[in-house]
Parts: structure tokens; C-alpha cells; sequence
């Protein structure tokens, strides 16, 4: 531990080797650790239902129970991973969480290629049932095993708060152009054509789709791996006290409310791409229109990034984050009552309104950091892991209440399913959808918007008072060797 904090101070490792000072190779090497992530999560989430039920014949009401359970599941491996991880020792010349990197990627991997076996097409339907099960689970356990270390290592990056939202920034990016290449690559190679001339899914084009996926995320996290350096790394090989932690947590008002407040953005980025696809589809017939909306919430990161850290470092992350939410809310607010009638005048403002919310997402990260060190300075402990764990096990639970919630409130409006033919959805049921498109990111980012204002504790000056607690807890312990 007091080696871990000597080597902070003094830009030397325990053995007195010199440590390089934090710059590019590290924002690069973080930033390829979420292009990893995205090369799998991106085919996962955007496609492993389609290989589901068209290529494994799988009907979509099972498939979708049986995702949202494994889904629950997963949040709480989160938490576990991340307590985990914390109790490690430091590796000499890796750090703490890049191990967890280099060990468990071969299985993520491999269980992700293990997703897409086509042969499972000829099996009965509960052997495909249980397979959807076995391994859907072991994908999120085995993913929780990279991305919490993942995630976690940015603070042991750097101990400077603008450094950490320069990483939080370069993360988004390496998403977005993951998320952008996969989306528009995938649909290209996962057709086949039938006996008829008809284009049909292929489980056997998936298969090797995730086979290149899996070769893209590994060269990835080798990136991450050689580029990056842990240099904060402090109290490692330590055993955390299960009833401390949780009351200390639970005790800590910025924790709280970063993970209330990021909760209510999950699910509504994830309501967004699910109540865009019935907008278009429903409302205004527009394929175009619906393709444009789907690239908008990875190009809206791409635009901010440059500006992001810059914007944070002068103003604080919580005070811009609060006045780009509520300029969104009121977008999305705007859009409700005009009852725009033009995709093109409704993509517009929404491109508006999606930068508005995107500007938390690229420091949500920076966010989490500014967290964790809140919650050393009060309590001496530092639980990277732990707390990153906890944030992502509540963006799970958001991921999988939004789906149970579109669920519900499409039928409350009256939507019709169409059940492989034509249906036209009555005139209450279209208004409703263009209503859930517009009204729920007001609800959603407004909530959120007015926990970061009155809840979260963390502004600008907050985080410096915070910053100098712990230079000072550093310098104490390196005079103490």
C-alpha cells in the first residue's frame, strides 16, 4: 500500500523504476480498450437477437425472457468482479487491473464466438433454449471480468481530474467508431440468398462475423495492455469488509447520486433506440429517416469529443452536464408540442437534442473517477472496482427496465403486433408513439438533470478540495517509508 502510494508521489514504481508521466499513450491505450469492448458488444447487442430467432428459429417472446434474466443476473457479477478486483494485488510492471485484461479476454472471447454456433439451427427447441441460456450467461460473467477492471483502470491512470476526463472522452470515442464500423458492416456479410433468390440470415455468416469480431476485440485489448501505465494504484492484497463497504456506500451522497442519475440516462438512450425504431416505422414511413436516427446516437459523441474535456475542465462536469441536460429537455419538449410532421425537420432537433444528452455520456466516466476519489477521501479506502461495479451493475438494471417498460407503455397506447403481416395501428396509437418518442426523454433527462443540480455534490471546486485531500494523504504516506 505504501509502496502503491510512494510510487504515486515520486513517478517511480516500488522498486524505484521510473514510471513515464501520463499523456497520449495512455488516452490511445484506454481508448482501444472500449474499441474492444464494442467490436463484441456491438455485434451482441445489436444482432445476437436476430441470430436468434432467424437464424436459430428461436421464438422472439422466449429469447427475450431469457436475455432480461441472464441480464439481472449479470448486474450483480458486476459487483462481485469489482470487489474482487479490488482485493488484487498489485503485478509488478501491470498494476492491478490490466491482469484482469490479459487473463480473461481469452475466455470472453471465446465464449462470444460461442454465441454464434450455426449448428445449434438443427437442434430442438429447448436444447436451443438451455444453449441461449449457458452461454448468454457466460458472455456477461466473462464480460464483467474484462470491462469492471476495464473501466476501473482509469483511475489508476492518472490521479488528476482533467487527465481522467480527457480518458472518459477518448473512451466515447473509441465507441462511437466501433459502434459505427460494426453497424454498418455487420448487415453487409450476415446475409445469405436462398434456393428462391430470397436474402435470408445466415447463422454461418454470423459464426465467422464473430470470429473476426473476436480478433478485432484482442488485438484491442493487446493495445490497451502495452500502452497504458497504472500509477495510482493504493491499498491493494487487502480484504474488504463486506458490512463496511456497503455502509460506507451507502453513506456516500455523490455515489448515490451518480448512480440514480445515470440510471434514468441508461434507460432513456435505451428507450430512445427502441421508440425510434416504431417513430419511423409507425409514424413518419421513413427507412431513411429511421437509419439517419440509429447513426445520430454514435455521430452526436464523435462531434462533442473534441470539445468535451475542454469544456469540462473550465466550467466542471457537473455544471455543464446539468445545463446540456436540461437544454435537451427542452429540445425533446419542444418537439412534443410542435407535433413535427417532416422527419427531416424532427431529425434535426433531435440531433440537437442527442448532442444535449450526449455530453453526460462522454463524462460519465470522469464521473465515476471523481467518485471514487470522493470516496477515499472520506473513508481512506479506495474501491476502484467496487464502485465502478456498482455504477454498472445500476446501468444494467436500467438496460433491462427499459425493455420491460417500452413493453408496457406500447401497449398501453394500443400498439398493434403484426405478426408477419400488415397492421394499421390506429390514430390515438401513432400520436402515442410520436408522445413516448418526444415526452420520455423529458421525464428521463430532466430527472437526471435535476439530481445532478440538487443531489450530487461534486462541482468544480469540490473536486479540487477532493484532489488536494488525497495529494496530501500521498505525500504523508511517502514520508513515512
Amino acid at each position: 500500500m505504501a509502496a502503491a502510494g510512494k510510487a504515486s508521489a515520486n513517478g517511480a514504481d516500488g522498486k524505484g523504476v521510473s514510471v513515464p508521466p501520463f499523456g497520449m499513450r495512455d488516452k490511445i491505450g484506454y481508448m482501444f480498450g472500449d474499441v474492444g469492448n464494442c467490436f463484441i458488444l456491438s455485434l451482441v447487442n445489436g444482432f445476437v437477437l436476430k441470430f436468434y430467432t432467424d437464424g436459430l428459429g428461436v421464438p422472439a417472446a422466449i429469447v427475450g425472457v431469457t436475455m432480461m434474466l441472464t441480464k439481472v443476473f449479470d448486474a450483480f457479477v458486476d459487483v462481485y468482479v469489482g470487489n474482487k478486483a479490488d482485493e488484487s494485488h498489485v503485478t509488478p510492471g501491470e498494476g492491478r487491473f490490466r491482469p484482469w485484461m490479459r487473463r480473461f479476454r481469452y475466455p470472453f472471447i471465446l465464449v462470444s464466438v460461442l454465441l454464434f454456433l450455426p449448428m445449434v439451427s438443427g437442434w430442438a427447441l429447448p436444447a436451443k433454449v438451455a444453449y441461449i441460456a449457458v452461454t448468454y450467461v457466460l458472455f456477461n460473467v466473462f464480460l464483467s471480468t474484462v470491462n469492471i477492471p476495464y473501466g476501473a483502470l482509469a483511475s489508476a491512470l492518472s490521479s488528476k481530474s482533467d487527465e481522467r476526463a480527457s480518458l472518459s472522452t477518448y473512451r466515447s470515442t473509441g465507441s462511437a467508431v466501433a459502434n459505427v464500423a460494426t453497424g454498418y458492416m455487420i448487415p453487409m456479410f450476415m446475409y445469405d440468398t436462398d434456393a428462391q433468390g430470397n436474402q435470408v440470415v445466415s447463422a454461418t455468416h454470423f459464426f465467422f462475423i464473430a470470429i473476426v469480431c473476436g480478433a478485432l476485440a484482442y488485438i484491442s485489448y493487446e493495445i490497451t495492455i502495452r500502452l497504458t501505465t497504472e500509477r495510482t494504484n493504493v491499498q491493494t492484497g487487502r480484504k474488504l469488509d463486506a458490512k463496511q463497504m456497503v455502509t460506507s456506500m451507502f453513506r456516500d451522497r455523490a455515489l448515490l447520486a451518480l448512480i440514480v442519475a445515470d440510471f434514468f440516462v441508461v434507460i432513456n438512450q435505451q428507450l430512445a433506440s427502441i421508440n425510434q425504431t416504431y417513430l419511423f416505422d409507425t409514424y413518419f414511413h421513413s427507412k431513411t429517416g429511421m437509419a439517419i436516427a440509429v447513426m445520430f446516437n454514435f455521430i452526436t459523441v464523435l462531434v462533442l469529443a473534441p470539445f468535451a474535456t475542454g469544456i469540462a475542465k473550465r466550467f466542471g462536469k457537473r455544471e455543464t452536464s446539468v445545463v446540456t441536460l436540461l437544454f435537451a429537455v427542452v429540445v425533446y419538449g419542444v418537439m412534443y408540442f410542435a407535433h413535427l410532421t417532416d422527419w427531416r425537420v424532427y431529425l434535426v432537433l433531435m440531433f440537437f437534442g442527442a448532442i444535449g444528452a450526449g455530453y453526460f455520456n462522454l463524462m460519465v466516466w470522469a464521473f465515476i473517477t471523481d467518485v471514487i476519489d470522493h470516496h477515499q477521501a472520506l473513508t481512506k479506502i479506495r474501491e476502484d472496482g467496487t464502485i465502478y461495479g456498482l455504477n454498472s451493475w445500476a446501468r444494467k438494471m436500467g438496460q433491462a427496465a427499459s425493455n420491460g417498460i417500452s413493453g408496457i407503455l406500447l401497449g398501453v397506447i394500443g400498439y398493434q403486433s403484426s405478426a408477419g403481416h400488415a397492421v394499421t395501428q390506429s390514430a390515438g396509437t401513432v400520436s402515442g408513439v410520436y408522445a413516448l418518442a418526444t415526452l420520455l426523454p423529458v421525464v428521463c433527462l430532466g430527472i437526471a438533470a435535476l439530481i445532478l443540480a440538487f443531489w450530487y455534490p461534486l462541482g468544480k471546486k469540490e473536486i479540487a478540495e477532493t484532489e488536494r485531500i488525497l495529494a496530501e494523504d500521498r505525500a504523508k504516506a511517502a514520508a513515512d517509508q
